[in-house]
């Protein structure tokens, strides 16, 4: 089973556009076919962003998107987290590059540049950083 952190574009293609490029993905969780990580931060981060007036969606919208991908993600406790050798400038996604440094090896699914440019960094320590959709 591979194990995948998703960054929250990604979570964003997932449960508010419904992408039809991560159809299959959304399938895998559903099956329990990944082991998808996420922590308290990274779940604040993503319930942040949900929230703002661009995307429209009232609390109780926001809640069930937040409910459903608590119930597909596993928790890492904070605790446990170990800061990544390697650091990106948005903090927002230094807690994405944390999360896989400390779960690797694993995949982190993300479209943002920032975290992308460290790939290569990140794959010497057994963690693929890929916009790939179609690497799961």
């Amino acid at each position: 089973m591979k194990t995948v952190i998703f960054d929250t574009n990604v979570l964003l293609d997932l449960f508010v556009f419904n992408d039809f490029r991560v159809l299959h993905i959304k399938q895998a969780l559903i099956e329990r076919q990944l082991d998808a990580l996420a922590s308290q931060q990274t779940l604040a981060e993503f319930t942040e962003v949900i929230s703002r007036p661009l995307f429209s969606l009232d609390q109780s919208a926001q809640e069930k998107i937040v409910q459903e991908w608590q119930t597909l993600a596993h928790m890492i406790d904070e605790n446990k987290i170990i800061a990544a050798p390697w650091h990106c400038r948005d903090n927002d996604d230094q807690i994405f590059l944390d999360l896989a440094y400390t779960c690797k090896p694993c995949i982190l699914l993300s479209k943002d540049n920032e975290v992308l440019k460290l790939a290569n960094l990140a794959a010497n320590e057994g963690v693929l950083i890929t916009s790939d959709y179609t690497s799961l």
